[in-house]
């Protein structure tokens, strides 16, 4: 009984209860030598804790039957039964009169409490079963996680606040790998997932991410009234890339080379280490860079950079949704799915 004080936290193992005209000290030890009697097995019942406070609550038998639903002997008898178990009286019966003893006072007290846990455990089970609360493990590849996920987070959080998201944002080979290993629940990503680890992955295609070409608004072609060049303007451009060894840097290439875009000819002048670094230097007239479109929203608000369209020529590549078909999946889980399934469907 005194593991399961302390797994409660229903406070000091002394069970004392102390005012300026009360102190009941005294049945201390006799408390605690009954506690460590009964250590695995509780001198009392949900059922006795419920009557002995509805007892306290309305200070009369008849009222507490009525409002439990029992006959008053029954309860009367539990009464006694809890009593003969403490070893201790918890009730002064004199006449139509019901007074708590001090032990008795003490003894509400952590009942109340236990009871109200019990209640509290029931609701936490009840909000995990619905799905209103838990924890989902999200992963997703650097680009998606940097600009698209906090948008789709917030959108969950704002449905579901009791359900923890913990967020593990790589490249997409490592978050694939996580998800097949039962590491993540569920993972958005936007890059080539390795043929060995697609035969223990669900992949499912999610939405369209455009690559567009951005240059700054001080740019020459950003002046013109027909904002749009011909693939062989862009050889002409300076551009500014990722380092050439970054997986997102090979990825866009790959992609413009599927689109027929020699990307070896690019007049390549800089190479950054991250994607807020190369907006930061198309903004300021430095040069032109291919950016996922997700990833230039707070820009195109800020008006500090323009997109510039590439005739007869639009580049996407589909983000991928992942799970792991074998895992077992939560309420979170489904609800989390749900948010994106209506995202896919805007």
């Amino acid at each position: 009984m005194a593991k399961l004080v302390d797994a409660l936290d229903l406070g000091p193992s002394n069970f004392c209860f102390e005012s300026s005209s009360l102190s009941i000290r005294k049945y201390n030890n006799s408390f605690i030598n009954l506690l460590n009697t009964f250590s695995m097995v509780l001198p009392f019942t949900l059922q006795q804790l419920r009557i002995f406070k509805a007892i306290a609550s309305e200070k009369s038998f008849t009222q507490a039957a009525e409002i439990l639903f029992v006959s008053q002997p029954s309860l009367s008898k539990q009464v006694k039964t809890l009593e003969n178990h403490l070893g201790i009286l918890l009730l002064h019966r004199t006449g139509n009169q019901l007074v708590l003893t001090e032990a008795g006072i003490v003894f509400l007290q952590y009942a109340e409490r236990i009871l109200a846990l019990c209640e509290e455990s029931c609701r936490a089970l009840n909000d995990l079963k619905d799905g209103e609360r838990g924890n989902l493990k999200v992963g997703a590849s650097q680009t998606i996680g940097a600009y698209l996920i906090p948008r789709i987070v917030t959108l969950f959080a704002q449905s579901y606040p009791q359900i923890n998201l913990q967020i593990d944002i790589d490249s997409t080979r490592i978050i694939a790998k996580k998800v097949a290993n039962r590491s993540l629940d569920i993972a958005i990503v936007g890059g080539d997932i390795p043929t060995n680890l697609r035969k223990n992955l669900e992949i499912e295609d999610f939405v369209q991410d455009e690559l567009i070409l951005i240059i700054s608004k001080s740019h020459p072609f950003a002046k013109k009234k027909k904002k749009q060049i011909t693939k062989d303007d862009l050889y002409h451009l300076n551009f500014i890339t990722l380092n050439s060894n970054s997986t997102i840097h090979k990825f866009i290439n790959n992609i413009l080379i599927q689109n027929n875009i020699q990307t070896k000819q690019f007049n390549v002048i800089m190479e950054l280490n991250s994607i807020e670094a190369i907006k930061t230097a198309v903004s300021l007239g430095l040069g032109a860079a291919f950016v996922s479109s997700s990833a230039i929203e707070k820009e195109l608000e800020l008006k500090t950079i323009e997109i510039i369209p590439i005739e007869n020529i639009k580049i996407t590549r589909t983000l991928s949704i992942i799970t792991n078909p074998y895992l077992d999946r939560s309420k979170a889980f489904d609800f989390f799915y749900r948010e994106l399934w209506l995202i896919k469907n805007l």
